[in-house]
């Protein structure tokens, strides 16, 4: 899951890209609300932690033009202030949560899951797909009837969960740049071809049927015994 993160205390925006990532999210930071409104209109982000006073433009703005644009990423919002009226204003906003600095790790996360789960997204440690399952916990990729399994690195496991999580989705090269490399990556066409390969390799060494399948011009496609057939 990628998460948009738009605070401009940069101490707290780096103990929340920390926080996240011990727990295998990926999360992208944007210090100003202007900055913020273009990075979470891309589409690319799961979840986006908005903060209220934000310099340029601030959380409710952002929110408020996020819905108006027909962008539904949940949002929790966090504010150093603890009235109720701003949290109603949040919420009447289009806001899907609020939270009052500051606030522990453990119910950042528990908030981040439910905001999740009402978008439909109930995350699971296991991911299957076919005859393979992957274990986000431990990055491990196995095959149901080969009884084999190996641990992929991070830009591994990111492809594969992207193409369980949207199965029969054929992905340009250009959007799994964004959604594995992140929205200001260098990363070309040479990284993508690169990883679907090593990918394939170790989908072939645990002995899965499941293929990523090429379509010239648009992109690669998961297939296996439950995929989409075109």
């Amino acid at each position: 899951m990628r998460i948009l993160i738009i605070e401009d205390e940069k101490r707290l925006s780096d103990a929340l890209i920390e926080i996240l990532a011990e727990q295998k999210y990926m999360a992208d930071a944007v210090y100003n609300g202007k900055d913020g409104l273009e990075y979470a209109k891309s589409g690319i982000y799961d979840c986006i932690i908005l903060d209220v006073m934000l310099p340029q433009m601030n959380g409710f703005d952002v929110i408020c033009s996020l819905r108006e644009s027909g962008v539904a990423t949940p949002v929790l919002m966090l504010t150093a202030r603890e009235a109720v009226s701003d949290k109603v204003k949040g919420l009447d906003l289009g806001a899907d949560d609020y939270m009052t600095k500051p606030f522990s790790p453990e119910e950042l996360l528990a908030r981040i899951r439910v905001i999740s789960r009402r978008q439909g997204e109930l995350i699971l440690d296991k991911m299957c797909f076919g005859d393979i399952v992957f274990t986000i916990s431990t990055s491990e990729l196995s095959c149901v009837s080969g009884g084999k399994s190996i641990r992929l690195n991070f830009k591994e496991s990111e492809l594969i969960r992207l193409f369980i999580s949207r199965p029969g989705i054929i992905f340009s090269k250009e959007e799994l740049i964004t959604k594995v490399w992140g929205y200001d990556s260098d990363a070309g066409d040479n990284n993508v071809e690169a990883y679907i390969s090593f990918l394939r390799k170790k989908l072939h060494f645990v002995g899965s049927k499941c293929e990523i399948i090429a379509l010239k011009k648009l992109g690669y496609r998961l297939e296996g015994e439950n995929a989409f057939k075109a």
